[in-house]
C-alpha cells in the first residue's frame, strides 16, 4: 500500500464543528489525501458533529455523518505532515504540546490568516463553511 501524498490534521476546540466539517471538505477537494480532525478538548470525545454544522454541510454535499470527535494526541505529531489549526487559540494550544518539528499553521493562512469562526457559539454555521471552503479550495490549489 502506498503512503497517502498528503497527510493532513483538522484541529478546532471540540471537534464536532470546525475541525470536521474542514476535514469533509478538504477531502473532497484532496481526493487521496489522508485527512482527519480532532480537539485540543476532550469534552466530546465519542460524539458525532454537532447537528446544525452536519445540517449546513449536508445542504452543500459534506457527510459528516461518520466522523467522531476525538483529542489531539502526542502520535498525531509523527502521523501527519501538517496540522491546521481553525483559529489562533488552538494553534497555540497545538504549539504548546506538539515537537519543534511539527508543521502547523491556521487553516486559514492561504486567505491571508486568521480564525475560523466557530459556529458552536456565533450560530453562524453557513459563513464558518463558506470560510472553510474558500481555504480548501486554496489549499487544494496548493498541493496540486
Amino acid at each position: 500500500m502506498t503512503r497517502p501524498r498528503h497527510r493532513i490534521l483538522c484541529v478546532c476546540l471540540g471537534n464536532i464543528c470546525r475541525s470536521p466539517t474542514a476535514e469533509a471538505v478538504l477531502r473532497a477537494h484532496l481526493p487521496g489525501a489522508e485527512i482527519a480532525s480532532a480537539g485540543t478538548g476532550g469534552w466530546h470525545i465519542g460524539k458525532p458533529p454537532y447537528g446544525p454544522a452536519m445540517k449546513a454541510a449536508s445542504r452543500r454535499g459534506y457527510d459528516l455523518s461518520s466522523q467522531r470527535a476525538r483529542q489531539v494526541t502526542a502520535a498525531d505529531f509523527d502521523r501527519f505532515d501538517l496540522i491546521f489549526a481553525m483559529d489562533r487559540q488552538n494553534l497555540a494550544d497545538l504549539r504548546a504540546m506538539a515537537p519543534e518539528a511539527a508543521h502547523l499553521c491556521l487553516f486559514l493562512e492561504p486567505l491571508g490568516g486568521g480564525d475560523v469562526p466557530d459556529p458552536y457559539f456565533t450560530r453562524d454555521f453557513d459563513g464558518a463553511l463558506d470560510l472553510i471552503e474558500r481555504a480548501a479550495v486554496a489549499w487544494a490549489g496548493r498541493f496540486t
